[in-house]
């Protein structure tokens, strides 16, 4: 069981991103004494989205396609609505999503993120939750939706929104030091 000083930690995001939902993962795990690293489609830095416009930066670590998932405990996919709707058609972001999800890594999807998990094929009879507004597009791929601040099933975490993210920053921790899970794959 890795404890959280000792982790890896990769968050996948591309323009768009819910500013908080990058940038408080982001800090807190590292606070935490992860180690974390932000990978974009192209390597290279890309734009938050925060209240109705542009928000700020956030630099870029590596490319998702160069990312590998054995070099890390957990994944972390921020929401927003675009960043997410970007990701989950982009085959480097899925084959890597289900990487993680084969090899029993911790996965952790905020807001709109739970997008690239159903495109993935990994939610399935899963307790999830999401951001409202898509929450018929999780049932639909077959999971047990749930309106709460956070769900876990198997090493895979949820949540709804920002008003969420120290619940779901709490559970990644607690999550990742309970080891890898045992999962089908996808």
């Amino acid at each position: 069981m890795p404890r959280i000083t000792e982790s890896k930690i990769l968050i996948i995001s591309t323009h768009g991103f819910e500013q908080s939902e990058l940038e408080f993962p982001r800090d807190q795990l590292r606070a935490k004494g992860a180690a974390v690293h932000v990978a974009t489609l192209d390597g290279n830095a890309i734009n938050g989205w925060e209240g109705s416009d542009w928000g700020r930066e956030a630099e870029a670590d590596l490319k998702i396609a160069d990312a590998d998932a054995g070099d890390y405990d957990a994944l972390v996919i921020p929401g927003g609505q675009i960043n997410p709707d970007l990701l989950r058609v982009e085959p480097d972001v899925l084959k890597l999503v289900r990487d993680f999800h084969d090899t029993g890594k911790t996965i952790a999807a905020v807001c709109h993120a739970p997008w690239v998990l159903v495109e993935a094929g990994i939610a399935k009879g899963r307790k999830m939750t999401s951001y409202n507004s898509i929450k018929t597009d999780v049932k639909n791929a077959g999971a047990d939706w749930v309106d709460c601040e956070v769900a876990t099933d198997n090493g895979i975490i949820t949540s709804r929104n920002p008003g969420d993210l120290e619940a779901f920053v709490s559970k990644i921790v607690e999550v990742i030091e309970e080891g890898e899970h045992q999962r089908t794959a996808a």
